[in-house]
């Protein structure tokens, strides 16, 4: 994979403080950060609900690839950190609305807690062209 380092920023509250990027852009992939639907405040945008969490989560993801000149479809792996498995099943509806036919490979799992108490899922994928 030769190409150059190409970083994308969301402006997000903890990427400068935290030393990373919303992507990163090298060659033919994109990697996505784990990604929340944290506003400036570091707060969720949607409260409580962990599908509305899901879905913005997904669009920004959706943006920032293709802000490197990816779309969802090249997604080949996407990675869900959920704080309560009990939830899952709502987070897992969204990924498959999002992913039906593009499949990628997918891992699910739980964690004792997310940046703020009021984020719920965050998700990372990786994009591939060709």
């Amino acid at each position: 994979m030769s190409g150059e380092r190409r970083r994308i920023s969301s402006g997000g509250p903890w990427e400068r403080v935290a030393g990373y990027s919303r992507a990163i852009v090298v060659g033919d992939a994109c990697w996505v950060a784990g990604t929340t639907d944290a506003g400036p405040d570091g707060s969720s945008q949607h409260p409580g609900d962990i599908a509305a969490q899901a879905r913005a989560v997904l669009g920004i993801i959706e943006r920032a690839l293709a802000e490197g000149g990816f779309s969802l479809g090249d997604v080949v792996r996407t990675r869900m950190f959920v704080t309560d498995m009990t939830q899952a099943a709502a987070v897992t509806t969204v990924h498959g609305e999002v992913f039906g036919e593009i499949r990628p490979a997918a891992t699910l799992v739980a964690v004792a807690a997310l940046m703020h108490p009021s984020l719920l899922v965050e998700i990372e994928a990786e994009a591939r062209r060709g």
